[in-house]
């Protein structure tokens, strides 16, 4: 197993290095640079100078090896002096080759060095742990809520496999399935955040403003108070495809031969269902915890962010993206790909844990 891991870990340096070249060299054909954004932010008179005041790239890392730059005239430069364009585009990084942008970038993601922000005045990595609190909490809570109540609620319905039970319960999740998160989002906003109905929880932000100010109790309490209506908004449609998931997987477990001599000999049906058949059932459910947790912790919570305005991962990479702030936009997928990297060798692992017989080692 452990020749299977370092293997595993050894080919996320390629895979890291294909997923952002690919997306750097498709990023040059992508119009309206953070040149052209800051242009367009002084013709429009919004800006004195460069958006940041020219601090983002002082260190020349902040271009994150990637923008539209070329020789070709900027859009909106028409009535700008050249010497301004060539300021701003130096300024920027982007007066580089491409290639050496290119390698200059490798060279820095490899030490963790990501840059700055071309327009927030921040280092990458100071936004993004900044922001990572915030996703952490929605995607930990999220994931841990819908598996401790899908996975019991599967084997319940494939124990009582066409009851009334399986029915009215199976009715529920596909209803909660069929429910789009930002508008569970907006109900519970109307009705618990003080609208014409009950005030009892926050509309923003993670942590109150006396945050520091409390005991370690107190600040416990208000972390729960602040993050118990994105939470639910976020897994309101999260359970169906687990349980159903957990409720097949035992069903097709239970039918097989080994349950059935198992029976045959007496054995406590309970012993039968966890000890053997839970082994077995949850193979393909723990498959499925990198999928879940990403999509909770990145894509999942987006529009929960924007709405309970919270600061987090995928606020900071839509933004990022909008306002062409190639560095942000770098890291952010840089680190999202290895943290998906890295699940999909827990997952590995917990399946060993969960049933000892299967050996990846002895696959290779």
């Amino acid at each position: 197993m452990t020749a299977y891991l370092l293997r595993r870990l050894l080919l996320v340096i390629p895979t890291l290095w294909a997923i952002i070249t690919i997306n750097f060299f498709i990023v040059q054909i992508a119009p309206g640079g953070p040149v052209d954004q800051a242009i367009a932010a002084i013709e429009m008179g919004q800006s004195s100078g460069l958006p940041g005041g020219g601090q983002a790239s002082g260190n020349g890392h902040a271009n994150a090896g990637v923008g539209m730059v070329g020789d070709s005239q900027y859009r909106g430069a028409r009535g700008l002096d050249p010497e301004v364009i060539a300021e701003i585009t130096k300024r920027f990084g982007f007066d580089k080759p491409l290639h050496e942008r290119y390698f200059d970038m490798l060279w820095r993601y490899a030490r963790f060095d990501f840059g700055d922000s071309l327009f927030q005045g921040a280092s990458v990595m100071q936004l993004v742990k900044s922001s990572l609190p915030v996703s952490v909490s929605l995607g930990l809570w999220s994931t841990l809520i819908i598996y401790l109540v899908s996975i019991p609620l599967g084997i319940r319905k494939a124990v009582k496999n066409g009851s009334a039970f399986d029915t009215w319960s199976s009715t529920i999740i596909i209803i909660g399935y069929a429910v789009p998160s930002f508008l569970f989002a907006i109900l519970l906003i109307v009705f618990f955040t003080g609208g014409n109905y009950y005030d009892w929880f926050p509309l923003r932000g993670l942590t109150s403003a006396n945050f520091d100010t409390l005991p370690w109790y107190g600040k416990i309490t208000d972390y729960l108070w602040h993050i118990t209506l994105p939470v639910l908004a976020t897994v309101i449609g999260g359970f169906a495809t687990l349980t159903m998931l957990t409720k097949n997987s035992f069903l097709d477990e239970v039918q097989k031969q080994y349950v059935v001599t198992a029976r045959a000999k007496g054995l406590d049906e309970n012993k039968i269902l966890y000890r053997h058949v839970f082994r077995n059932a949850m193979l393909l459910v723990i498959a499925g915890f990198p999928a879940t947790f990403i999509s909770m912790f990145f894509t999942g919570s987006l529009l929960i962010e924007v709405m309970f305005s919270l600061h987090g991962l995928g606020l900071l990479g839509y933004d990022a993206t909008l306002q062409r702030d190639f560095p942000v936009m770098f890291g952010t997928l840089y680190i999202f790909t290895l943290i998906g990297l890295l699940l999909n060798i827990i997952s590995d692992i917990t399946y060993t844990l969960v049933d000892p017989r299967i050996d990846f080692e002895g696959r290779q």
